[in-house]
């Protein structure tokens, strides 16, 4: 769901042809599923009924629409959503209900390097500002050195890992967002 009608109405930009953020339907499930399911080795995996509660929960659940064509998508949660992700309580031990946290942004393979992530980040980054800040983790082991060099470019940084079961460890970043 949008968290207010300006992010919808303003996240409409221009890459090759138009990128439109949306909130997720019914209709886009199964495609965002298979995003998901394409790049689930930098994900927590999603099904149906995940899907379903963290449409819910999200104070942003958007697909990135381009030419009628759903080419990503976005979920982002606000302190205070009842979301049980790790990552997620983390960060709300840290800064209380002082941060927006992007939980996952995912562009579809062939969509790539087109500028769709970074509108996508425009549009999560305008809004963190009522909350002060963007937060967000990128996997260390196994390592994801193109997203944290994207995190890094556009300001992000270090402010912990936290390790998890299996030694899975996460990057913690956070970028201020003055209002």
């Amino acid at each position: 769901m949008c968290h207010t009608d300006r992010m919808c109405e303003s996240a409409s930009v221009a890459t090759e042809s138009d990128l439109t953020l949306r909130p997720i339907t019914d209709s886009d499930v199964s495609t965002v599923l298979a995003l998901n399911a394409a790049d689930v080795a930098a994900l927590s995996p999603l099904d149906h009924e995940r899907l379903t509660l963290l449409r819910k929960q999200a104070a942003h659940a958007l697909v990135a629409e381009m030419a009628g064509e759903v080419v990503g998508f976005v979920l982002a949660f606000a302190p205070g959503s009842g979301y049980d992700s790790d990552n997620f309580a983390w960060f709300g031990r840290r800064y209380g209900s002082r941060f927006l946290y992007l939980d996952r942004i995912v562009v579809g393979p062939a969509h790539r390097r087109r500028g769709i992530a970074g509108r996508m980040y425009d549009a999560l980054e305008d809004e963190a500002r009522a909350y002060g800040r963007l937060v967000c983790e990128v996997n260390s082991q196994p390592p994801n050195p193109a997203s944290l060099a994207f995190h890094t470019a556009r300001g992000y940084v270090e402010v912990g890992h936290l390790v998890h079961a299996g030694d899975h460890v996460t990057v913690m970043l956070r970028k201020e967002m003055p209002s």
